[in-house]
């Protein structure tokens, strides 16, 4: 049956009275959508599925979900390689009827050849397909975000991200994940910015596949030193026009506490934990597959039922039926 848009308005934004002031920092901004109202800065909010499914699970529903409510008058593209051979029409599965409640998102295929034309990434793409290598899927993830940045700029984020504010005063910015380490799940980048054109040329001249993150986070990190020269990270460091925010931005649980999502909190120990955080990095590498019990005060049961509340519904009705 048809998903019913209940937990939508015409604006894509819940109609649930109490949810629009979680905390006094998570404001949904409605001005955007007012007559009169500032207008968002250019550039769209990307997600990308590398792989060929074109069934969303739950996080990558409530990714989507996050970022249009946070970002109303902005387009939500959403880029998926196993639309690229399928026709016009998309997939008959409940996430995309979700979606579809909010006029923002955008789900459209990802035509990689076409992503990487006019960039060093093209050579590349082509040999790559010609041979077997242990981490494709994420490697090709990492070229599909900096290629993105650099031709279109704008906002990417993974999809197991659950965004908390509007990003969209972050430019030319990327995340620190650790005292060592920036990460590229969250880039916000203006189009044809010479850091990402470097990262497309330090990522084909020391490709290694091999090493797990080489091409990702520590890709960023290596360009990141050059850009500032400097040999080791602080907290937090801008340079040369790009910012490198401190861990409490976006990571605010590191990928080794990733259990923390599933413990019970109370409200005002989450408002302590995100009070600096715009999105929070949910690591679903090591999490899937971790049962959540859904209506619990889990920390992550909490924030989908605040950030992304249609499909949160969706997963409490799920659960009921099991």
């Amino acid at each position: 049956s048809p998903l019913h848009c209940k937990y939508a308005n015409s604006n894509g934004l819940l109609a649930v009275p109490g949810f629009l002031y979680l905390f006094k920092e998570f404001p949904l901004h409605r001005e955007h959508l007012e007559a009169g109202g500032p207008p968002p800065p250019p550039g769209d909010v990307f997600f990308v599925e590398t792989s060929e499914r074109t069934n969303p699970n739950y996080l990558f529903l409530c990714s989507v979900e996050s970022a249009a409510r946070t970002h109303p008058g902005t387009r939500v593209v959403v880029l998926m390689k196993g639309l690229a051979k399928s026709n016009a029409s998309l997939p008959n599965h409940w996430g995309f009827s979700l979606l579809s409640c909010f006029p923002n998102v955008e789900i459209r295929p990802l035509d990689l050849q076409e992503l990487f034309s006019g960039t060093p990434l093209a050579e590349w793409y082509l040999q790559a397909q010609q041979r077997w290598e242990p981490y494709f899927l994420p490697i090709l993830s990492d070229a599909c975000r900096i290629a993105i940045m650099w031709k279109f700029g704008g906002i990417y984020l993974d999809t197991d991200f659950i965004v908390l504010k509007n990003l969209k005063n972050l430019t030319n910015v990327l995340g620190t994940q650790s005292k060592y380490v920036l990460n590229g799940a969250f880039l916000s980048f203006k189009p044809k910015h010479k850091f990402m054109e470097l990262c497309m040329q330090d990522f084909v001249e020391n490709y290694n596949s091999w090493i797990w993150g080489h091409q990702g986070p520590q890709l960023l990190t290596r360009v990141f030193k050059k850009w500032c020269s400097i040999r080791s990270l602080t907290s937090s460091r801008s340079c040369k026009g790009v910012t490198a925010l401190p861990r409490e931005a976006f990571y605010p649980i590191r990928w080794q506490d990733w259990k923390k999502y599933f413990e019970v909190v109370s409200s005002s120990e989450l408002h302590q934990l995100f009070k600096n955080t715009y999105a929070v990095h949910v690591w679903n590498k090591k999490s899937q597959g971790t049962r959540l019990e859904i209506t619990s005060k889990a920390l992550l049961a909490q924030l989908h039922s605040h950030f992304c509340p249609a499909t949160y519904d969706i997963m409490k009705k799920d659960a009921g039926r099991q």
